[in-house]
């Protein structure tokens, strides 16, 4: 049995430069969400850790804001959900709808 690894919010602030205090507004931003110790004391998982990165590079690197980085990384999970669906055999209980979009461009005629 293999134990999961766990880091408490002042390691991941050292490991990834940045102030515990950015990780608890992405918390409640509900960018990522840690699990919690009996004491109730932050626990990041490599996979919590690596969600914080993606953030940080949305953020920093793409100028994206904190709604925006929430945005698109549940778009990314969704299509990863339905990216899976895919790959399985088809069944009764799995259903992918495909969905039509309209573009809308402000400011000047909507084009087809």
């Amino acid at each position: 049995m293999s134990q999961k690894v766990a880091y408490l919010i002042s390691a991941v602030a050292k490991m990834l430069d940045i102030h515990p205090q950015t990780l608890r507004q992405y918390e409640k931003e509900g960018l990522v969400e840690p699990s919690r110790s009996d004491g109730k004391m932050r626990l990041y998982s490599a996979e919590d850790i690596d969600r914080v990165r993606e953030v940080l590079r949305l953020t920093r690197q793409m100028g994206v804001n904190l709604a925006g980085a929430k945005l698109i990384l549940e778009l990314q999970s969704k299509i990863s959900y339905y990216e899976s669906l895919l790959k399985e055999k088809p069944s009764k209980n799995a259903l992918v709808k495909s969905a039509k979009y309209e573009i809308v461009f402000l400011g000047g005629k909507n084009k087809p």
